[in-house]
């Protein structure tokens, strides 16, 4: 097993961010290995920590501003190779449709909900580790 997995946390509202990380923790699941953080506020440092590597998973906030989630999403599945699984904020469980249109790989409601979120984000560390082996 990996020794940790790295997670993109993208909003530019840093209470999010901090829902994200606090409703995940340090091991959203037991069977993945513990997770680290790297938080961005804006695209271009999303962009620029993905041509960097070494990111495992991406969560994305749909409700960011300037650059929704959403947008986020579809750009980096187009233009990042081998883009890492994009769990997608979104504002409410209608907007999965959206969540589709983007190409996101699993989408959870706001306000974050800390199991639905842990489990979510632990099945795209699987998928991501699973892809590696």
């Amino acid at each position: 097993m990996q020794s940790s997995a790295t997670v993109l946390v993208y909003s530019d509202d840093a209470n999010t961010r901090a829902q994200v990380r606090l409703a995940a923790g340090r091991r959203p699941a037991a069977d993945v290995p513990p997770v680290e953080y790297v938080e961005c506020a804006t695209l271009p440092a999303v962009l620029e920590r993905l041509e960097e590597g070494g990111i495992d998973v991406c969560v994305l906030d749909g409700e960011a501003a300037p650059a929704g989630g959403m947008g986020v999403c579809r750009q980096i599945k187009d233009e990042v190779f081998r883009c890492p699984p994009v769990l997608l904020l979104i504002a409410r469980p209608q907007d999965a449709w959206l969540a589709t249109w983007s190409r996101a790989d699993a989408a959870v409601a706001l306000p974050v909900e800390p199991v639905e979120l842990a489990e979510a984000l632990a099945a795209l560390v699987r998928s991501r580790l699973a892809v590696e082996a």
